[in-house]
């Protein structure tokens, strides 16, 4: 797919992976709708990208009815739907066994409602309306890419809701890829590693040092422009379906 037909709706698309993917996009000829819920944030993206290019839907990805009214809206002022980029997600840090109690099952089920059950509700929504197009080169009528993470292979001590949530992620990309083939329709899905994201940014100089150290090569964190160019390579390139690419340095979590 041709970046410049490129109509993606990017969830979490106001800050983060998701704007610097929305950058990517733009900047070459495509146009997003960025589905968040921080609204400050998402009139400062579209004011970037441009109201020409750029729309932003308070989103919650785990609302279903909420995410197939904004995804039928996205695809009518963005005047076609041929992409879906999920980027949306949460930390949901905690240990199972806590110092004061057990971690709260509303802690775990907000978690997977989030990365997992949002990812689905989108993609579903997306591939709804995904199906109806017309086909271009292979038959192809739409790209789907989920984002998981390294901790859905080697979840940190305290990353067990995190992990099952990212796991899930990744469990779902062939079956969904397998079935939505007959419609022309990719499922994709990035398992990113340890990278320059807000939440980092917050953290101490040390911290971020010691983040860095761990990755073998390049010993850095990885850049937002870099899981950008990733998913414009899924989208450029026709034969991938149905796999998950780690994109991560080569760093493996330690436990803890």
């Amino acid at each position: 797919m041709q970046l410049s037909n490129v109509r993606a709706i990017v969830t979490g698309g106001a800050s983060g992976l998701g704007l610097a993917v929305a950058r990517h996009i733009v900047a070459h000829g495509g146009k997003v709708a960025l589905f968040d819920i921080n609204d400050d944030k998402g009139a400062e993206a579209v004011a970037e990208l441009g109201v020409g290019n750029a729309l932003y839907f308070r989103t919650d990805v785990s609302d279903e009815a909420g995410v197939e009214a904004n995804v039928a809206a996205a695809k009518e002022a963005l005047g076609g739907l041929n992409t879906a980029i999920n980027c949306a997600g949460i930390l949901g840090a905690g240990r199972v066994l806590g110092r004061e109690a057990p971690m709260p099952l509303k802690q775990f089920s907000t978690t997977v409602m989030v990365n997992l059950v949002g990812s689905f509700n989108i993609a579903k929504a997306a591939a709804n309306l995904m199906q109806h197009n017309d086909a271009g080169d292979d038959g192809e009528r739409g790209v789907i890419i989920n984002t998981a993470s390294v901790a859905a292979y080697e979840g940190q001590i305290g990353q067990a809701a995190y992990s099952a949530s990212k796991g899930g992620v990744v469990a779902m990309t062939l079956p969904m890829a397998r079935e939505l083939a007959r419609f022309g329709i990719r499922v994709m899905t990035v398992a990113p590693g340890i990278f320059w994201t807000p939440m980092v940014d917050g953290m101490s100089e040390a911290v971020q040092q010691s983040l860095s150290a761990s990755i073998p090569f390049p010993s850095r964190l990885g850049r937002p422009e870099e899981f950008a160019d990733t998913i414009a390579f899924i989208l450029g390139n026709r034969y991938l379906n149905g796999e998950t690419i780690r994109l991560d340095g080569a760093v493996r979590l330690a436990p803890k």
